[in-house]
């Protein structure tokens, strides 16, 4: 049994998952914004639901800084230098924890489960709460840049150099809007959110040349509703020697954590460390 938890920055998602990733249980609880109380929650969750199976690793996402188990800064839960794995530590007997940051993981999942019709160069991006991004380089986490935090890229929007996620992020969007991006039916909307998303993009596509970027979270979700919009941006902005990346919506937009947890720990099982 592989024991997956997804620590959003409003809720955590926990799923058990059999070797051959079949999901056997799932729960989810709103995040405390205290570390000690998600502790304590989410001990008692995985008490109470696993303490009585054959739990081989505990694998987690956070959406924040990670670096040897360690949330040294998590922008929305404001968590800094929180030692979460020795927090953890030996509540499922002895079974190893592995953790790292969401949009790692989520783009660890979205670049797997493109199959055979995974290029060799990945940008996921998950736009949610805040904005993840990772970069899958042949089926990995890239290690240069699993640090990476294109949510708080620096760019220009309205005249003002920001942080892309400050105004392009689901709670920018609801803070914005006033209304969570289900209830947006608006075209216009839709066409200002795109134009929001395009800015990070703008910056980071030159950089970077994906051959492919997977959007997933909340805002990826409604992707359909900007497709359009967002690549004829990219395409009247970029220079023409660089192209559109192909831009797709996730496979498991707002699951797609859960699901890297899986492939984080069978890689852990199967190699050791790899990100």
């Amino acid at each position: 049994m592989i024991v997956a938890v997804d620590t959003g920055g409003t809720k955590t998602l926990v799923a058990g998952f059999k070797k051959d990733g079949s999901v056997t249980t799932q729960m989810q609880f709103p995040t405390p914004v205290d570390p000690n109380e998600y502790v304590s929650v989410l001990k008692q969750v995985l008490q109470d639901n696993f303490s009585d199976q054959d739990v081989e690793i505990i694998s987690i996402g956070v959406a924040g800084i990670i670096q040897d188990g360690v949330a040294v800064w998590c922008n929305n839960l404001k968590w800094e230098n929180f030692d979460l794995k020795s927090a953890l530590s030996g509540v499922l007997g002895s079974a190893p924890i592995i953790i790292d940051n969401d949009a790692n993981l989520g783009g660890l999942s979205e670049a797997r489960h493109l199959g055979d019709k995974m290029p060799e160069s990945v940008f996921y991006v998950t736009i949610g709460t805040g904005i993840g991004s990772a970069v899958i380089t042949n089926g990995r986490v890239d290690t240069a840049l699993r640090m990476s935090e294109a949510g708080r890229s620096l760019v220009e929007y309205n005249g003002d150099v920001r942080e892309w996620e400050s105004f392009a992020s689901g709670k920018a969007i609801r803070r914005d809007f006033g209304k969570y991006a289900r209830e947006i039916d608006d075209p216009n909307t839709w066409r200002e959110i795109a134009n929001r998303i395009s800015r990070g993009f703008l910056a980071l596509i030159p950089a970077l040349q994906p051959t492919i970027i997977i959007v997933g979270g909340g805002i990826g979700t409604h992707f359909n509703k900007y497709k359009d919009d967002l690549i004829t941006i990219l395409t009247e902005s970029l220079p023409p020697h660089i192209p559109v990346p192909n831009i797709v919506r996730a496979k498991y937009p707002e699951h797609a954590v859960i699901h890297g947890c899986y492939f984080y720990a069978i890689d852990y099982l199967s190699t050791g460390p790899t990100i």
